[in-house]
């Protein structure tokens, strides 16, 4: 069964898999009067604008325009710089994407094209503020009278009322102020290289200094006339980012903070009216976390506390932070899971999972939570009470400032993502989304299968009869840090169109991936291919025993980056069991991705050799024996393109036949809408012709 004239992987690359259109990137003022975010004028619009609700009236009204702002001079080119960080957040819009405020929300500072902005919430006025280079990562003080970004690797300061200051620079260009370095961004969920003071009066300032980490070069064929990128790179094993922070006036004045010198990772700062400013920072064995109070006069920090585990200490998004009175917010593996903990007590209880926190509002700390994995909630800690906020099974998340908070939810029978106002005095009121309805009902089903209660997912072709065997696709991420199995409608629609083409797709979450505890969570340590194979397994045959329709004798499976490892290694070690695989953008030697991500696991090459050689790729491609198709953008700066080549190197002197499809131009992300549509496209066709199966099964 297909749409008319088969347009849902235009539609589903056209919408950006149903996103735009959708409110975002929410911010809450302090006292909840205003809640500012992000949104495109239609579902099939990219360009983001930047919109203001009123709590008090309900009221939304356009703040920014990016057409009108840039009337004038036409569209200019996103910095180089900030194109990398959108890549790290898995950015794809245009326009405002992002945007920050001060503690009121009065001042909004965000970029178009490199050109600074700022928006008067009190008055609506929006005024361009000049500067010397394309504008990174602007951020207004707390008190809204001045505004600081990155330009050219330099730190700036320019007053609302005029004057532009440079506090804090270097010669060298490997040294940059003020921006998080690649490790960070891409693995530690920090975006941001400086923090303001209450006051407005200093600044929290990360110095980057690349000189040690290994040069790569970032190339496209296709275009020979254009120079490979050189791209700074550290892959496991090799040296990473020299990072140290400073604290920084307005005129420039800087004190070296004390950081622990085997603590290399800078994970978080957190400087907020409540006490003095906290750095997080790790060891790069990452089997250590340390919580520092600095004093900002002197740089001396006092450690307040110290987490440690054999295996890896997991981090947080959102911590450390404070309470008005100055208790210390934090989160921790105790137990068995990770809790929230405020003064050193859990006051979440085992068996919730915490994900992330969200920050904290008056007296209440606001967090995301599972007790059961498919499922993500919305809780709050107030005084001493614990209460779930979200209602309906599905996946939500949340923004908060004084007693206001934005609930935004994927739940179980909806035909888009939600976001609702709640608190202020009001009545819950929605936030208005323009993305396009889902384009059929979710009829996914989940199944818990296995000794080891595996979430899987099961999808038929919507016009499938009873009795009809269907050819199996596995759909899977499988890898640590990211879940496939989720009770949101939206997660499914790809997987229901493949499907539709003719499959009975299985999508399941091994062991590694989040929300189950840290017992699960930990069952990798040392080896990324045997469990989370072996899980893939034992979910097939699961899904094979619980709907008699499914055809065993014919199995793909396809995935992207963890997953598209995951693919590539279903086939060449288990072709007993997996007779067709696609795999896009994989991680085939883990020698060559980043440290930070691979030696959390593997450990650091030169003490745990092994793990690395029993993970990889590269020694099974002798044992090829079913078709693989490899894709791969070429400039891929996360996974890198070596990847595939080596794979296909090693293919290609066993003599083993394979499929390789370079994506010109092309990041990991794979974001551009004819690439993304066709992808879909031939991967059916690859995985129909070698499985011998025709639309419908």
């Amino acid at each position: 069964m297909t749409e008319p004239a088969d347009d849902f992987p235009r539609r589903y690359a056209r919408t950006q898999r149903f996103s735009l259109g959708a409110p975002r990137s929410f911010i809450v003022s302090g006292d909840g009067r205003r809640v500012v975010f992000c949104r495109t004028a239609g579902g099939a619009d990219a360009t983001s604008g930047l919109w203001l609700l009123e709590v008090d009236t309900g009221v939304e009204r356009l703040i920014a325009d990016p057409a009108l702002l840039l009337a004038d001079a036409g569209p200019a080119e996103v910095p180089a710089e900030e194109r990398a960080r959108r890549e790290r957040s898995r950015e794809t819009g245009s326009g405002i994407v992002a945007a920050a405020a001060d503690t009121a929300a009065g001042c909004v500072a965000f970029t178009l094209g490199g050109r600074l902005f700022s928006a008067d919430l009190e008055t609506g006025a929006v005024d361009e503020i000049a500067t010397p280079g394309p504008v990174i990562d602007p951020r207004p003080d707390p008190t809204g009278r001045r505004i600081g970004y990155v330009t050219g690797g330099e730190l700036h300061v320019v007053e609302r009322s005029g004057g532009d200051r440079r506090v804090a620079a270097d010669d060298r260009p490997e040294v940059s102020w003020g921006l998080a370095e690649f490790i960070a961004a891409e693995e530690m969920d920090r975006h941001r290289g400086f923090w303001w003071s209450p006051d407005g009066q200093r600044l929290l300032v990360a110095r980057v200094d690349v000189s040690a980490v290994a040069v790569r070069y970032l190339a496209d064929p296709a275009n020979p006339d254009r120079p490979p990128v050189p791209w700074r790179y550290p892959a496991a094993g090799t040296a990473n980012a020299e990072v140290s922070l400073h604290v920084v006036d307005l005129a420039g004045r800087r004190v070296p903070v004390h950081l622990p010198p085997d603590h290399p990772y800078l994970v978080n700062v957190c400087w907020d009216a409540a006490g003095p400013p906290l750095a997080v920072v790790q060891t790069r064995d990452q089997r250590r976390v340390t919580v520092l109070e600095i004093d900002p006069e002197t740089g001396l920090g006092t450690v307040l506390r110290v987490d440690e585990d054999p295996a890896w200490v997991g981090l947080v998004t959102g911590v450390p932070a404070r309470l008005p009175d100055g208790r210390l917010v934090w989160a921790a593996d105790a137990d068995g899971w990770r809790r929230l903990l405020v003064d050193g007590t859990p006051v979440s209880p085992v068996g919730l999972q915490l994900r992330r926190v969200v920050g904290v509002a008056g007296s209440a700390v606001w967090f995301t939570g599972s007790t059961e994995p498919t499922e993500v909630d919305v809780w709050c800690w107030r005084d001493g009470a614990l209460t779930r906020v979200s209602e309906a099974a599905g996946v939500h998340d949340a923004a908060v400032g004084g007693d206001v908070a934005v609930l935004t939810s994927a739940a179980a029978g909806t035909d888009r993502v939600r976001s609702v106002v709640r608190g202020g005095h009001q009545p819950t009121r929605e936030v208005a989304s323009f993305a396009e309805p889902y384009p059929w009902p979710d009829t996914t089903r989940l199944l818990t299968i296995g000794p080891r209660e595996l979430r899987v997912a099961v999808l038929l072709p919507r016009d499938h009869l009873p009795g009809r065997k269907l050819p199996v696709l596995l759909d899977p991420y499988g890898g640590p840090g990211a879940q496939r199995v989720l009770a949101a409608p939206g997660a499914w629609l790809a997987s229901q169109w493949l499907a539709d083409q003719g499959f009975g797709v299985v999508v399941a979450d091994g062991r590694g991936t989040p929300g189950r505890g840290n017992e699960w969570e930990r069952a990798i340590h040392g080896d990324l291919a045997t469990v989370v194979l072996e899980d893939q397994v034992e979910a097939l045959r699961g899904a094979l025993l619980a709907v008699p329709d499914l055809d065993g004798s014919r199995v793909g499976i396809r995935g992207w980056s963890f997953g598209g490892y995951l693919a590539a290694l279903a086939v060449l070690r288990r072709p007993d069991v997996f007779h067709a695989a696609v795999a896009g953008a994989p991680v085939t030697d883990w020698l060559l991705y980043d440290t930070h991500y691979t030696e959390r696991y593997l450990g650091h090459p030169d003490h745990a050799p092994e793990n690395y050689r029993n993970s990889s790729l590269l020694d099974s491609a002798a044992q090829l024996t079913a078709p693989l198709m490899i894709i791969h953008g070429l400039v891929d700066d996360n996974v890198l393109v070596a990847h595939s080549l080596r794979l296909s190197q090693r293919l290609l002197e066993a003599g083993r036949p394979h499929t390789v499809l370079p994506l010109s131009g092309i990041t990991h992300m794979a974001a551009d809408e004819i690439v993304a549509e066709n992808l879909l496209r031939l991967q059916v066709r690859f995985l129909h012709q070698v499985l011998g199966t025709v639309a419908g099964g």
